[in-house]
């Protein structure tokens, strides 16, 4: 049974791999760039502390940044566990065709830390956005999930990782997203409670 599902995720990685041209080249180069993340950061961080104010901003960022370094330390110790080859380690992926984009990096790629942070990120942050009951943030939400999905499908389109190493990088990232965009909202809420009229139309709470 394991020996197909990997026999699977091999096929489905090459059909998906196999789909690339000189332009969609650069696209998919540019979002496997770790460097596209921070102007990203950057952004929310001030979006943070407009929205919500300093304070619940303050938390949402530190709930942001602690996300993201479990899903990189919980990815790294997988990988290191599991072993699992990457796709442009594997001569088999390659002698059937496997289009590789940039450099190899370290050997073992499950599962994605990219997708994981991707998906963490856009949990994470919508959670604490809701938190500004001015806003319904649904255009964040697509903007938020729609990059999080062309991130992890940069990795396979660079040959760095197998669908299956994406997908569950994607249910991690979801997992500690929502753990710690859930925990920066309880937290916020116990600390400075908010009342319903201070929700009223035209109306933001600050503190």
């Amino acid at each position: 049974m394991l020996d197909t599902l990997i026999g699977w995720d091999k096929a489905a990685t090459l059909w998906i791999n196999g789909h690339y041209s000189p332009l969609t080249d650069q696209v998919w180069f540019f979002l496997s760039s770790v460097k596209v993340w921070f102007p990203l950061y950057a952004a929310l961080a001030w979006m943070f502390i407009r929205r919500l104010g300093w304070r619940r901003g303050m938390v949402a960022i530190i709930a942001l940044s602690l996300s993201t370094l479990v899903c990189d330390q919980t990815g790294n110790l997988v990988k290191n566990s599991v072993c699992r080859l990457r796709p442009c380690y594997d001569s088999l992926m390659i002698g059937r065709g496997l289009h590789i984009l940039e450099g190899r990096g370290n050997h073992f790629g499950f599962f994605s830390a990219h997708a994981a942070n991707a998906f963490s990120l856009a949990c994470c942050t919508l959670l604490c956005f809701r938190q500004d009951r001015s806003h319904h943030y649904v255009n964040y939400a697509l903007f938020a999930f729609l990059w999080a999905f062309l991130i992890a499908a940069s990795r396979i389109f660079a040959g760095k990782h197998y669908l299956g190493d994406v997908i569950a990088g994607a249910l991690v990232g979801i997992f500690f997203g929502c753990l710690f965009g859930y925990l920066a909202r309880k937290i916020s809420s116990r600390l400075w409670p908010q009342r319903r009229y201070e929700y009223a139309k035209g109306f933001r709470y600050r503190r």
